[in-house]
């Protein structure tokens, strides 16, 4: 076991600060990541030095009083945060919220069909496009790509005839999906990704989808608040459901499907 991993196996997730960062430091090696992930931990990486300096000058008391753990490795630990809300925005496969207006602009749009998995690093660049501070970095994408080629990080992807226009990232760790990021092309095609990959991990055993950051947009999406206590008995299974999680089914489909009556 690498002292990383026995880091996080000695961290109480429980009583972290449910509005601030868990703990600072650590790599992001695709063991390190998936590692954090069961543990109910997402990282978030520092854009430059100068946003690692104010994770510093904001949270080194903190860490200094033992409030806010310190992991091993990396030259920089306020390099990368690892967070674990409280309470924690989720949301059922079946419960993404499209709207009854969408839900008939699917019914009538044929050109638009999804797919899971067929297209994992170009969602993970087009979620960068744009996007200021910069939290996707090389390191991370590389790291995901890693879990990805393992069988643990998904993507869900939105398509006009060939034309890729929208999508979502995220880790399966056991029951939970947690989505990392989303993008779109065409206006609501990243709430369609989202209902998409929702529906094909349900099928597919999941149990519920993390939406990790809570905000007016994924309260909108159909995210509720969960008490992270619960949350963290949930990834480790204890929340029942029995049986098994496959992996969601990649097959293109037409989005048509997710706007009809259930």
């Amino acid at each position: 076991m690498s002292s990383f991993a026995a880091a996080l196996g000695a961290l109480d997730v429980r009583r972290g600060h449910g509005d601030g960062p868990v703990a600072f430091g650590g790599t992001l090696g695709a063991e390190e990541l998936l590692a954090a992930y069961r543990r109910g931990l997402f990282p978030l990486p520092a854009a430059d030095v100068y946003a690692s300096a104010y994770n510093e000058a904001l949270y080194g008391e903190a860490v200094e009083a033992g409030e806010v753990a310190l992991l091993p490795g990396g030259a920089d630990p306020y390099a990368l945060a690892w967070w674990s809300p409280d309470p924690r925005p989720v949301i059922a496969p079946d419960g993404v919220r499209l709207g009854s207006r969408l839900a008939r602009r699917l019914r009538n749009r044929s050109s638009w069909w999804t797919s899971a998995d067929r297209a994992f690093g170009r969602v993970l660049e087009a979620c960068t496009e744009g996007r200021q501070p910069v939290w996707l970095t090389e390191e991370l994408a590389a790291a995901l790509m890693r879990l990805h080629e393992q069988g643990a990080a998904h993507s869900g992807e939105v398509w006009e005839g060939e034309e890729l226009i929208g999508g979502v990232f995220g880790v399966a760790v056991g029951p939970v999906l947690s989505l990392d990021s989303m993008f779109h092309r065409r206006p609501d095609a990243a709430r369609v990704a989202v209902a998409d990959l929702g529906a094909r991990f349900g099928a597919a055993g999941g149990r519920l989808l993390d939406a990790q950051w809570d905000g007016p947009h994924v309260r909108s999406l159909g995210a509720e608040p969960m008490a992270r206590s619960r949350y963290l008995a949930e990834l480790s299974g204890e929340g029942g459901g029995g049986g098994g999680v496959g992996v969601p089914d990649g097959a293109p489909l037409p989005a048509a499907r997710l706007g009809r009556p259930g």
